[in-house]
C-alpha cells in the first residue's frame, strides 16, 4: 500500500505519523514535505499546488491513495484531476471544496438550509459596503470571500476600522482576488470550538473537539497567526452541545451539500461559536485544521488509513472510528517575530528524551542538519490522562528543544484549565 500526502506542514506530519501506525503498513510519501517529515516519509520535490506533477508522480509510482491536505490544491481541483485519472483520494472535489474556497457560498448555503450562523450581507461594490457600515452595530466581522492563508478575517471595533478594512480588501488588494468580494457579518460572542469530522457524503463522524489559540502573544494578545497551540478535548463542548450540533449543523450541512450536487468526502472542519443563543457556525474548512490535527489524531485509536480508504469508497459507516478519553496538548514553537518579519536558517536541537511527538512545519535539511525555514517551526504534542498533565509534558518537552530566536506562548490551555475547574 503506497500513500502520498500532499502538503508540507505540521498537519501533514501529524497525518503521516498517524498513517504510519496502520496495520496496512503503508509506504509513505510527502509532496513536498519538509526536512522534519523526511524522517517519516519519502519527500518528493513537487509543489502542493502542482496538480499535473502530483498526478504524474502518483501514476508513475503506483500510489494507492493520495491524501490532499491543504486548502489551495483542494479548491483548485486536485482531487478531480486525480480521481479522473483513476487515483483514489482522501479529500473533497472542487465543487465541494467551495465550502471553504468561498465564504459567500458557505454563508448562502447556511441561510438557504437554515444552518445557524451569524447574520451577514455580501458585497462586490465598495460604496455599497461602506453604506451598509453606516447602519451597522460594532464590532463587525469583515471577511475576504476567498482563501487568504487563514488571514482574511478582520474584526473591526469601530466604524473607522471597518471602513479601512473594506477599502484595503476591495480597493487596496490586501488579499488579492480573494478580497474583491467580501462578507460583513454580525460579531458573535462565546467560547470557540473546532470540530473536525470524517464524512463520505452520507455518514459523518465527528472527531474529538479542540480549542485553538490564534493570537501570537500570551493573554490572547497580538496579531492573529495560523495557530500557536491547541488542546483537546474542548471543555466547553459538552455531550449535550455535541448532540445539538449533530442535529442542527453537522447532518444538515452534509444534506445541504448533497442537495446542491456537491457531495463532500474527506475531512470537514466546523469552526463553531457557542453563543448564548446556541452553537453557530463561524466557518467551514474543507480539510484538517492546523494545528488542531496535531492534538486530535494522537487521540485516534482506530486505523487512520482504513478510515480514509472507507471515506474514499463511500463506506465510512462500516469502519470503526474510536478515540481515546485522554487529553492532548500541542505547543507551537515559532520564529520570534512571527507572523510578522522573522529570521530563519537556525539549527534545531533536541536535547534529551521528549514526552511526546514533534510535528515539524517550518524546517528544512541543510548540510544534513535540520534548520528553521518558516514562522511556525514545529509543534510539540503530549497526551496524558488529564489536560494539566498533558500541558506539563508538552512544556517540559519544549524546554528540551532549542533554536535561535525560538518563541512560544506560555499560556496554551489556560482557558481550558479554568473552564475545567
Amino acid at each position: 500500500m503506497k500513500v502520498l500526502v500532499v502538503g508540507s506542514g505540521g498537519r501533514e506530519h501529524a497525518i503521516i505519523k498517524s498513517l504510519a501506525k496502520s496495520s496496512l503498513k503503508p509506504e509513505l510519501f510527502a509532496a513536498p514535505g519538509n526536512g522534519g517529515i523526511s524522517a517519516d516519509a519519502e519527500c518528493v520535490d513537487i509543489g502542493a499546488k502542482d496538480i499535473e506533477g502530483i498526478r504524474d508522480f502518483a501514476l508513475s509510482r503506483g500510489i494507492d491513495l493520495v491524501v490532499v491536505a491543504p486548502d489551495d490544491p483542494l479548491v483548485l481541483g486536485m482531487v478531480d484531476a486525480l480521481e479522473d485519472a483513476g487515483i483514489k483520494c482522501f479529500g473533497p472535489r472542487k465543487a465541494a471544496a467551495a465550502i471553504e474556497g468561498s465564504k459567500i457560498f458557505a454563508k448562502d448555503l447556511m441561510k438557504k438550509y437554515g444552518i445557524p450562523t451569524a447574520a451577514y450581507e455580501t458585497f462586490t461594490d465598495t460604496s455599497a459596503a461602506l453604506e451598509y457600515l453606516r447602519t451597522s452595530n460594532f464590532p463587525v466581522v469583515i471577511k475576504a470571500d476567498g482563501l487568504a492563508l487563514g488571514k482574511g478575517v478582520i474584526i473591526a471595533e469601530t466604524a473607522a476600522e471597518a471602513e479601512d478594512a473594506v477599502r484595503s480588501m476591495m480597493e487596496g488588494g490586501k488579499f488579492g482576488e480573494s478580497g474583491k468580494r467580501i462578507v460583513i457579518e454580525e460579531f458573535l460572542t462565546g467560547p470557540e470550538v473546532s470540530v473536525l469530522a470524517f464524512t463520505d457524503g452520507t455518514t459523518i463522524v465527528p472527531m474529538v473537539s479542540s480549542m485553538d489559540h490564534k493570537r501570537a502573544l500570551d493573554g490572547d494578545r497580538g496579531l492573529n497567526t495560523g495557530g500557536m497551540g491547541t488542546v483537546a478535548p474542548n471543555p466547553y463542548y459538552t455531550a449535550d452541545i455535541a448532540a445539538e450540533c449533530m442535529e442542527k449543523i453537522f447532518l444538515p450541512t452534509i444534506r445541504a451539500m448533497n442537495e446542491e450536487g456537491r457531495q463532500f468526502r474527506g475531512c470537514l472542519y466546523f469552526g463553531l461559536m457557542l453563543t448564548p443563543d446556541g452553537p453557530r457556525v463561524i466557518e467551514y474548512n474543507c480539510r484538517f485544521g492546523d494545528p488542531e490535527t496535531q492534538v486530535v489524531l494522537p487521540l485516534l485509536e482506530s486505523d487512520l488509513l482504513k478510515i480514509m480508504l472507507a471515506v474514499a469508497d463511500g463506506k465510512l459507516a462500516q469502519e470503526e472510528v474510536r478515540f481515546s478519553d485522554d487529553c492532548s496538548a500541542c505547543v507551537i514553537m515559532a520564529s520570534d517575530g512571527y507572523p510578522g518579519k522573522y529570521d530563519t536558517g537556525f539549527e534545531i536541537s533536541v536535547n534529551g528524551e521528549l514526552e511526546g511527538e514533534i510535528y515539524y512545519a517550518g524546517a528544512k535539511l541543510s548540510d544534513g542538519k535540520l534548520v528553521t525555514s518558516g514562522g511556525r517551526v514545529l509543534g510539540v504534542t503530549s497526551v496524558a490522562n488529564t489536560l494539566e498533565d498533558a500541558l506539563g509534558a508538552a512544556y517540559r518537552s519544549v524546554g528540551k528543544i532549542s533554536f535561535a530566536n525560538a518563541y512560544c506562548r506560555r499560556d496554551i490551555g489556560a482557558r481550558a484549565l479554568a473552564a475545567n475547574r
